[in-house]
């Protein structure tokens, strides 16, 4: 008889978050598979628990969904955690979820937390309808796509990021969006929880040369019906030029600024230009 993939929940930081029914999960299941080993190994020692686990993650995911796959069919249960949070939302477990699908393998969930909703939750934005959007991509022109492909987004937008990076992405959502607000969630659940209540074109200012350390969240205002009009000519044409000062040229100014305000690239280019 088939055995049952469990998509187990863990903290996000604080360990006390960890419900019984996920402690209770970790406990009975044959084996668990993990993206790191070595951060789950706290958690069950955190709890007392002696269990095989399987490292699986980004570069092993499908032969080792496979291997588990054919472990679950042949009897056993398995727990499937993630570093921290829900796995297989933005996360290699994705993938050993289809192919339990596939293969008519019974998948059950134990909820647990979520930095992305548990950011929103606190940033202060609205919460009715919102877009996860995950990590944007190190490719400049792919960070670029993205980005372009929500300029008209209505829900607000929930976006995870490293801080090594973050400086560039506050940057280049500043030219793409236009001055939003922005919530800036960091170390959810640990000791320096913080989230920071801000603009886009603020934070892109005050985090140009880094500053922030930890897990981060970002959580960006949605596109307004107003926003096109709230542009005047000269607003745009201030917009331009600062992004000339950051290093854009004039024709790519106009055009990034075109993009926030709703007006022509040539109208602001000749503004900038006279």
């Amino acid at each position: 008889m088939s055995g049952i993939l469990y998509v187990v929940g863990t903290p996000i930081g604080n360990l006390g978050d960890l419900s019984p029914r996920a402690a209770e999960t970790l406990e009975s299941v044959d084996f668990i598979a993990a993206e790191d080993t070595r951060v789950t190994l706290k958690i069950l020692n955190h709890l007392g628990i002696k269990k095989p686990m399987i490292s699986y993650y980004e570069h092993n995911k499908r032969e080792r969904g496979d291997v588990i796959c054919d472990r679950i069919e042949s009897g056993e249960n398995c727990a499937i955690v993630t570093d921290a949070g829900m796995p297989c939302i933005s996360d290699p477990g994705e993938l050993l979820v289809a192919q339990c699908a596939e293969r008519g393998i019974t998948v059950a969930v134990v909820p647990g937390a979520s930095a992305a909703v548990s950011a929103l939750a606190i940033s202060g934005l609205p919460t009715g309808r919102f877009t996860f959007e995950g990590f944007l991509s190190v490719t400049k022109k792919s960070r670029f796509d993205h980005l372009d492909s929500l300029k008209d987004e209505k829900r607000t937008m929930i976006f995870y990021e490293a801080p090594h990076k973050l400086s560039n992405t506050l940057a280049d959502m500043y030219k793409t969006f236009g001055d939003r607000r922005i919530s800036i969630v960091r170390e959810l659940t640990k000791i320096h929880e913080e989230v920071v209540r801000t603009t886009l074109k603020d934070a892109a200012e005050k985090y140009a040369d880094g500053g922030i350390k930890g897990e981060i969240v970002l959580i960006i205002e949605g596109k307004s019906e107003e926003e096109r009009e709230q542009l005047t000519l000269e607003q745009a044409v201030q917009l331009a030029n600062e992004f000339i000062a950051e290093g854009s040229s004039a024709s790519d100014a106009a055009k990034q600024a075109a993009k926030a305000s709703g007006l022509k690239k040539n109208e602001i280019y000749r503004e900038l230009t006279k």
